[in-house]
């Protein structure tokens, strides 16, 4: 009789974590060396820059909305909120009179309000997380543009006093060379959310969450607790964010941000976060932040304009959540193994066992153990080659047994009319 449920092969592990943790960055480098060797000047230092200062803003709101994404929701409104926060926080800097430490302060303060606002709304209220956060998006730009009166607001230069802040994401040198500190200050985010996933009951429940709502409940984890912290920290890197955006552009306008939150959800889902919840890796979603940051940067260089990078993007996106569902799909699959499947289990086991007794042997008797775990294994080979292909004898026979019998069956309902 076949078994079914066994344990997976050592191949099929391979290819399974291959898929799920090298094909993002995998597909980082090799469109980082194709447009090094096609396009103009890319292999610069000053094209590295680029990219990593397009990634700021967006990798800290993808690292929030990969919270919330794992836990089967979705956030809508982090874009329109980092920009809320930084368009208040620059109008209570320059027409206020704020000093700076306050205005980074309520950036922070204003874009983790609304993402505890979220949270209330779906994990207490029940809203659908789409519905939700849409309004959110509608709320947050209606109230920057509000408070600032519909007018850009500008934050220091870095010339000036008040301008320090911007050295935390660009340091430029008195000799004019430029250091993307703002790199080091993601990836410590991005690391201090990864420990949270990984190494916290936060992270644990959040899992738990998106894999099975129902069954974390039933467990005694607080569903509503722990939903409603992944929209918190979605606040919180986008309150980063705005301080980011504002350190990089200087000048916020009414009314932006509205798209941001596409390119965040983007590049969690091209890093491998699954959009029907459980599954998702903070630095995965780096990596596909920096596969957008390098099509953003690559593209101009093979003088092809910022459109083709929405374009590539969204062929991107669709490829990413297609080898979801396939690897969803496999995953909810429960395998019947063949006979030969069991066959070759059962002596991958007993060569594995082989090799544990070969720990601390030397000499003869260790060349010995060697020559029969090679015997063993040709012998496995052979055999379970040779049960493949009896095997696949036996269903092309029955297939055509099987046909056989259909057209039997349907001549014969011929026959019947014909003569009725």
């Amino acid at each position: 009789m076949s078994d079914i449920g066994s344990q997976k092969s050592t191949g099929e592990k391979v290819k399974e974590i291959g898929m799920q943790k090298f094909l993002a960055p995998a597909a980082l480098v090799i469109l980082y060396i194709f447009f090094g060797v096609f396009g103009r000047n890319f292999f610069s230092y000053t094209s590295l820059v680029n990219i990593l200062d397009a990634s700021y803003y967006i990798g800290f709101l993808a690292i929030g909305v990969t919270f919330v994404i794992i836990t089967g929701g979705i956030d809508l409104s982090v874009g329109t909120v980092m920009m809320c926060a930084a368009i208040i926080g620059g109008t209570a800097y320059k027409s206020w009179g704020w000093p700076m430490w306050l205005t980074l302060v309520t950036i922070m303060a204003i874009a983790i309000g609304f993402g505890f606002f979220n949270g209330i709304m779906v994990s207490r209220l029940k809203l659908p997380p789409f519905i939700a956060t849409l309004g959110t998006m509608m709320i947050s730009m209606g109230v920057g543009s509000i408070v600032s009166n519909v007018r850009s607001a500008t934050f220091p230069t870095r010339s000036e006093a008040d301008g320090w802040f911007k050295s935390i994401f660009k340091y430029l040198g008195d000799d004019g060379s430029t250091v993307p500190t703002g790199f080091i200050v993601l990836l410590i985010t991005a690391t201090i959310a990864y420990l949270i996933l990984t190494k916290t009951k936060m992270g644990r429940y959040i899992f738990a969450v998106g894999s099975n709502k129902e069954a974390a409940r039933l467990s005694g984890v607080n569903v509503r607790k722990w939903e409603m912290m992944a929209y918190v920290v979605s606040g919180v890197t986008a309150g980063i964010g705005g301080v980011a955006f504002a350190a990089v552009y200087t000048t916020v306008m009414p009314a932006q941000g509205q798209g941001f939150e596409l390119y965040a959800i983007a590049g969690a889902v091209i890093g491998g976060t699954s959009l029907s919840g459980g599954v998702g890796s903070v630095f995965g979603t780096l990596i596909g932040v920096y596969i957008m940051s390098t099509l953003r940067v690559g593209l101009p260089s093979m003088d092809l304009q910022a459109h083709f990078q929405t374009f590539f993007t969204g062929v991107v996106v669709i490829g990413a959540v297609l080898l979801d569902l396939y690897r969803n799909k496999k995953a909810s699959e429960v395998r019947i193994l063949t006979p030969a499947d069991s066959y070759r289990n059962t002596q991958m086991a007993k060569i594995a066992r082989m090799k544990d007794e070969m720990v601390g042997m030397e000499g003869p008797e260790a060349a010995g153990k060697r020559a029969e775990i090679s015997r063993l294994r040709s012998e496995m080979n052979a055999t379970y080659k040779r049960m493949r292909k009896e095997e696949k004898a036996e269903r092309k026979r029955i297939l055509a047994e099987e046909k056989a019998a259909e057209r039997a069956f349907h001549k014969e309902l011929k026959d019947g009319h014909h003569r009725s």
